[in-house]
């Protein structure tokens, strides 16, 4: 009987998810909405950071427990984490007792001062380090650059613990928590964060879609797709992902699993037989995934990294 009743509340939430969160606002408006009991995402805009959406363009996520609230990345700036924490206010009112980073982008992360002077615990993956304290700066230098006192306060504050394991598990208020790292994504530190007891995933930038996913200088396409392995082992009923609406696993798959999946053998290929990058670049079949947003900007920069990637391999 509970686990009908849990079906049915993830079928109305996901139903929910994916038929109103379609379009958002023109300013940035953090509104956390349900995905399943306790659990809640506010769904960023999909463009670039602008100063009409204070940096804030990513997914974040929230867990509600008797002993505390979890929330899943801080946030671009220290103002807009501000702008976060009223929100959860408007959902609970149990303290942030942990902040996670998913990984090492800027919105995922430098919203970290204003939480720990709140008290909260920040966590993130100890592999996530170095690239946090190797491009914090310049996340700072480029949101100080577009936002301009929208950016004030803000430091990057590390986390305040590490995670080492490949398999992390965590509970807060009897609601588990499992930490996933493959050896990252997008950015190097890049992890999962699994409610088993929910059958919800938080994906973070492993997956993206309605939007075309990034491959920034950082990024390592192949443990990228080992990590969306185990989301597919996992086979969660909702999947909260880094960029676009709360989805399934269905449509992560062709959005970022077969477009990695394409770069990766169009450039190996190239690479085997000796074809220049430029002309390995052009001769991409992008056509699939050319209505995904962003996709014309992001297409040629994504392919020449991955050309690099594995000449590298």
């Amino acid at each position: 009987m509970q686990a009908a009743l849990q079906r049915t509340w993830i079928g109305a939430c996901l139903w929910a998810a994916l038929t109103l969160w379609g379009s958002h606002a023109t300013a940035v408006e953090v509104n956390f909405q349900p995905v399943a009991e306790g659990v809640y995402a506010h769904i960023g805009e999909m463009g670039a950071r602008t100063l009409a959406n204070e940096g804030l363009n990513a997914n974040l996520g929230l867990l509600v427990t008797p002993a505390g609230a979890v929330l899943i990345d801080s946030g671009a700036t220290y103002q807009s984490a501000q702008q976060i924490h009223a929100a959860v206010r408007r959902v609970t009112q149990q303290p942030v007792r942990w902040v996670i980073n998913t990984g090492g982008q800027d919105h995922r992360w430098l919203g970290n001062g204003y939480f720990k002077s709140q008290g909260a615990e920040i966590i993130a993956h100890a592999r996530g380090e170095a690239d946090m304290r190797k491009r914090g700066g310049d996340h700072l230098s480029g949101l100080q650059a577009s936002l301009g006192k929208l950016a004030e306060g803000t430091v990057p504050v590390l986390p305040t613990r590490w995670l080492q394991g490949t398999d992390e598990k965590l509970e807060l208020g009897g609601v588990r928590l499992e930490i996933k790292y493959r050896g990252g994504a997008h950015t190097p530190g890049d992890i999962l964060v699994w409610l088993p007891q929910k059958n919800v995933l938080f994906s973070g930038d492993v997956v993206y879609v309605d939007r075309l996913l990034g491959v920034i200088p950082v990024s390592q396409t192949k443990p990228w797709l080992a990590t969306f392995d185990e989301i597919e082992r996992l086979a969660p009923a909702i999947l909260v992902p880094g960029h676009g609406r709360v989805t399934t696993l269905a449509v992560a798959q062709a959005q970022t699993r077969d477009y990695l999946r394409a770069l990766r053998a169009h450039m190996k290929q190239a690479v085997d037989e000796g074809v220049d990058v430029s002309a390995a670049v052009r001769s991409f079949p992008a056509q699939p995934y050319g209505s995904l947003l962003n996709a014309a900007e992001l297409m040629p920069g994504n392919a020449s990294r991955t050309y690099l990637e594995l000449e590298r391999e």
